[in-house]
């Protein structure tokens, strides 16, 4: 498990950005339930962190597709793809990263920069 900071310090309505290749994002909803997904946009370079939290879903902040936090299921394009959800677990305060296993839906530029190619 990753560390990713402290529940006291993750307000509801916020997100942290664990800046890991591929970066992951903590979500804590305004109900004060917590979600982690791959924190790059399936359609463009966009930091999902910077989005739009209503309710369990986050707004790209580039072009409004629409994330279920729950599920990582895309509900609005231009993106198609979803994004991947992890597991978090909060001991003693602190809240935790449990990565998946399933392979990411990056954006093209970013496939290409983690395979070592020019994005």
């Amino acid at each position: 498990m990753i560390p990713a900071c402290r529940l006291a310090d993750l307000p509801r309505g916020e997100a942290f950005r664990l800046d890991i290749d591929p970066p992951v994002s903590v979500f804590h909803t305004d109900d004060g339930e917590l979600f982690a997904i791959d924190d790059t946009c399936t359609h463009q370079d966009a930091s999902l962190a910077d989005g739009w939290l209503e309710g369990c879903e986050v707004e790209c902040p580039l072009h409004a597709s629409k994330f279920d936090l729950r599920t990582g299921a895309c509900d609005a394009p231009p993106a198609k793809l979803p994004v991947r959800t992890h597991e978090v677990v909060v001991e003693d305060g602190m809240i935790h990263v449990r990565l998946s296993t399933a392979a990411p839906n990056l954006p093209p530029c970013i496939s290409a920069r983690l395979a070592g190619g020019v994005a």
